[in-house]
């Protein structure tokens, strides 16, 4: 990894990790308050498995085919910096320690050995407007409302949308 590239890894707080296993691919956001990753070694990246919505997809492709790509975006950059490698997850208490949020530890750390390194266009996110200011995701189902359909109207809901940010800052690490 060279120092600019270090930088721009650094400066990230949001990546997508995709995996691929046995019944197709992933591609999971994984965010921090912080950089998402942390540098191990020059070819090392680490990642923590912070709570998340307990599919463990990705998790198990990592298990089964260790290739991995991470997509790392930087918020008002339109550029793209992608890492693909092979990786493996761990449940080593010192490894998970080195991420603690107050008392809180990660569940696991997924460890990205680097393959390739290399920066994406900014053409897609430009397009997309990606950082243009202002919502503009108005009209869209809300997370509840996707669930109640779902599920015939026994889960989701208003309560669940009501009920999230709550749950979601009692639960962040």
């Amino acid at each position: 990894m060279t120092p600019l590239y270090r930088q721009w890894i650094m400066a990230s707080r949001l990546c997508v990790l995709s995996t691929i296993g046995p019944d197709g691919t992933d591609g999971s956001p994984r965010g921090d308050d912080g950089p998402v990753v942390m540098e191990l070694d020059p070819g090392t990246l680490a990642l923590p498995d912070w709570r998340g919505n307990n599919r463990m997809d990705s998790l198990r492709n990592i298990v089964s085919d260790g290739r991995v790509s991470l997509m790392f975006l930087v918020p008002g950059s339109n550029n793209v910096v992608r890492v693909n490698g092979t990786a493996i997850v761990t449940d080593d208490h010192n490894l998970r320690a080195r991420f603690a949020k107050g008392d809180r530890l990660p569940a696991t750390v997924i460890v990205v050995t680097i393959g390739e390194i290399y920066s994406q266009c900014a053409r897609a996110l430009l397009r997309a407007g990606t950082w243009v200011s202002g919502d503009q995701s108005g009209g869209v189902p809300t997370i509840g409302e996707i669930l109640a359909e779902m599920t015939d109207g026994e889960e989701g809901g208003t309560t669940y949308d009501l009920a999230w940010d709550p749950r979601a800052a009692g639960t962040m690490w």
